[in-house]
């Protein structure tokens, strides 16, 4: 370490040095006395006892003190030496010009410069050298660049900086967490208060309306206010009339839209509902259809049932074939074997299958739809009809638009009173509803003499249709009584659809003791000799077999049904 310069190193040299300052790194820089010339006493910032030199090597002599330094430049001084660390003894301590190399970097030349120029410094608690002549100033000293980079700064982040600034967002964000759940629950404990409270209204509202809140409600204004309620309520009804092209009859249902509740009906009419025509007189439902058309029908029904019909929709068993094409098949849980009726073969494969989730074409459909096995009764083929309605309606589009297309397609002749858009909007609606389950399909219960009574009907006319029964008087048509002496079981049922489709009011006469050979229609009253004659006419009995007689009960005719009787030739 070069701390000290030994002014005596070296003790060939005569040359005497003097401290004259320090350098901008705190070295000492000396200078070259002159000889024979007393060394200037050094200055002594740490107060030490003159006479001494500094020894940096510990040679144990004691090195001459040199001059004090001459800050007014009073003498002239010798050039300062080189300062050599190692002692390499490579450069001469009289030679001039040779420069001051504190790391010793000329030693690899073998000649070490000395300092040219005289050097000076400023000496702490001394008073600055005096102005020299403009001739004896020295060059202008340049200032030191300094750059930012040279400085550490205590702003400096450090690693215990960073680990707390960590530390800060760690908690930071744990309590934004905290919070965000704390205003989750609090607005799903809100939500879950408001789904509450909106249950609780609607349930009270609905027991309100209902009329079956405790304590707001009477038990005579209970019956009454269903009622009300029921009646109020909108719906739009049409007609509709399948007919069998090819074996005959009708079947006829009653397609609803409740525009109040979203619910969707269809009301399934058997041919057997007594209606009243145009003369005042009794008839049924399939007489009616037969004899006076579409609109009177559809008075009729108004009357009876105490609806409001917008509309007949004739739909011939070709139509109905074209319609299920039309919407690429249907699904329908079937409840019987269905024969084709093109097979030529006895035993031949049925065409519809029994079972669940059937997919019937258009020819499937109508067969299905049409179809009444011998011995059942006429609401059985009816409902299969009703389960057709229903499942076209399922497959129809909800767009009014497409199935007013659709109807057009089917290029029909429709009623007057029905359009083909106004007929594809409302089918859109039902179709709507069917999709969504808001579909069902009722069957109007009908007594044996085709009236219907209060009580089996309120379900389907009040409720369904809004409107209140109203059957014709019994007294206004000619009631016949049939008592069977066939010996089978069926000829009952199948001797009362053929009567009451053909206007006559049936009047169940129960089975005889014994079987009889031939059949017999009686009358009591002249005036009923007519009337007489017609019924065995319906039946398919002979004229023969007309006679007077005592009638039972209050019927205008009896009929006793014998081994003759032929239900297939009625």
């Amino acid at each position: 370490m070069n701390d000290r310069y030994d002014a005596g190193y070296g003790g060939d040299h005569e040359d005497q040095y003097e401290l004259v300052g320090y350098d901008e790194y705190g070295r000492p820089v000396y200078r070259q006395t002159a000889p024979g010339q007393a060394p200037q006493q050094p200055y002594d910032p740490y107060g030490q006892q003159p006479g001494y030199g500094y020894d940096p090597y510990a040679t144990g002599r004691q090195q001459p003190v040199p001059q004090q330094y001459d800050p007014y430049g009073t003498g002239q001084q010798p050039p300062v030496p080189s300062y050599d660390p190692y002692g390499t003894g490579s450069h001469h301590p009289g030679a001039p010009g040779t420069p001051y190399d504190p790391y010793g970097q000329a030693a690899a030349s073998g000649q070490q410069p000395r300092v040219v120029t005289e050097q000076t410094a400023y000496i702490p608690q001394q008073a600055g050298p005096a102005e020299p002549a403009p001739s004896e100033k020295a060059p202008p000293r340049t200032e030191r660049d300094y750059h930012t980079e040279q400085f550490a700064f205590v702003e400096d982040p450090d690693a215990e900086s960073e680990d707390v600034i960590d530390w800060l967002n760690f908690t930071e964000n744990r309590t934004e967490r905290r919070e965000e759940a704390k205003r989750r629950a609090r607005s799903r404990m809100i939500a879950l208060v408001v789904v509450l409270a909106l249950v609780a209204v609607g349930g009270v509202g609905y027991l309100w309306y209902a009329g079956k809140l405790p304590g707001l409600s009477s038990p005579d204004s209970k019956k009454g206010g269903t009622a009300t309620a029921a009646g109020a309520q909108n719906r739009d009804v049409i007609v509709v009339h399948l007919h069998n092209t090819k074996k005959g009859g009708t079947s006829t249902a009653l397609l609803v839209d409740n525009t109040t509740t979203k619910q969707a009906t269809t009301v399934l009419l058997p041919n057997s509902l007594a209606l009243t025509d145009d003369d005042g007189n009794t008839t049924t439902l399939a007489k009616s259809v037969e004899d006076d058309g579409s609109s009177g029908t559809r008075d009729a029904l108004d009357t009876v049932l105490g609806t409001d019909i917008e509309g007949t929709w004739r739909l011939d068993t070709p139509y109905l074939q074209n319609l299920v094409d039309l919407v690429g098949s249907i699904d329908v849980d079937t409840n019987a074997d269905v024969p084709d009726p093109a097979a030529t073969k006895k035993g031949s494969a049925p065409l519809v299958h029994k079972g669940k989730d059937q997919t019937l074409s258009g020819k499937m459909a109508v067969a299905y739809a049409t179809y009444r096995a011998p011995g059942e009764a006429q609401n059985a083929q009816l409902e299969r009809f009703g389960q057709v309605m229903q499942g076209t309606l399922r497959k129809l589009s909800s767009d009014p638009t497409t199935a007013t297309t659709t109807v057009q397609t089917l290029a029909q002749i429709l009623d007057p009173s029905l359009t083909d858009k106004d007929l594809g909007t409302f089918l859109a609606k039902l179709a709507d509803l069917a999709k969504g389950g808001d579909y069902k399909t009722a069957l109007l219960p009908v007594q044996n003499d085709g009236t219907l009574s209060e009580q089996a009907s309120a379900s389907v006319v009040k409720d369904v249709l809004g409107g209140a029964a109203k059957s014709p008087d019994q007294g206004s048509g000619v009631r016949v009584s049939v008592q069977n002496a066939s010996g089978v079981k069926d000829n009952t049922e199948k001797a009362r659809v053929v009567l009451l489709n053909g206007g006559f009011t049936f009047l169940e006469g129960g089975t005889a003791p014994a079987p009889s050979a031939t059949s017999k229609v009686v009358y009591t009253d002249a005036a009923d000799k007519e009337n007489a004659a017609e019924v065995a006419k319906t039946l398919g009995l002979p004229a023969t077999s007309v006679t007077k007689g005592k009638t039972a009960g209050n019927a205008n005719v009896s009929v006793i049904l014998g081994q003759n009787y032929k239900p297939s030739s009625s």
